[in-house]
């Protein structure tokens, strides 16, 4: 089964996607949030064309675990997006997800400016990694 990994931020939306096995990830893309339907559309749109089955939300708790303001709104952001697509959208920690992202960009030598642009898939990549190997694959 396919899955599509998501880094929801304010401003951009990380997108990454594993294979049909489950074994492997990659970045996709980032999508800039307009807001609303132009979202959940664009989502949509990605989902249908790779053939997704399931998403894995990145769910931002704060260090101790607790949930805030922005966990609330992905777990809205979630419910709306699988009432719009009929796939089950999964939440996950992602704690740390974009710190790491810009870890690993940092030692590829991506200048900082450039990072802007690609962290968020990165941080997806991360998110549904974490999510496979703790349900039983282990992607590469």
């Amino acid at each position: 089964m396919r899955c599509l990994g998501l880094d929801l931020g304010s401003k951009r939306i990380g997108v990454a996607v594993s294979d049909e096995l489950e074994v492997t990830v990659r970045d996709l893309t980032v999508i800039l949030r307009k807001g609303g339907q132009h979202d959940l559309e664009r989502i949509a749109h990605l989902a249908k064309e790779l053939g997704v089955e399931k998403i894995v939300l990145g769910l931002p708790l704060n260090m101790d675990g607790t949930e805030g303001r922005q966990a609330e709104l992905a777990r809205k952001f979630g419910e709306t997006l699988e009432e719009h697509l009929h796939i089950p959208v999964v939440l996950w920690d992602e704690r740390l997800s974009s710190w790491e992202a810009e870890e690993i960009l940092a030692k590829r030598g991506i200048k900082p400016h450039k990072r802007r642009e690609v962290v968020d898939q990165v941080a997806a990549s991360i998110i549904l990694e974490d999510y496979l190997r703790e349900n039983g694959e282990k992607p590469k």
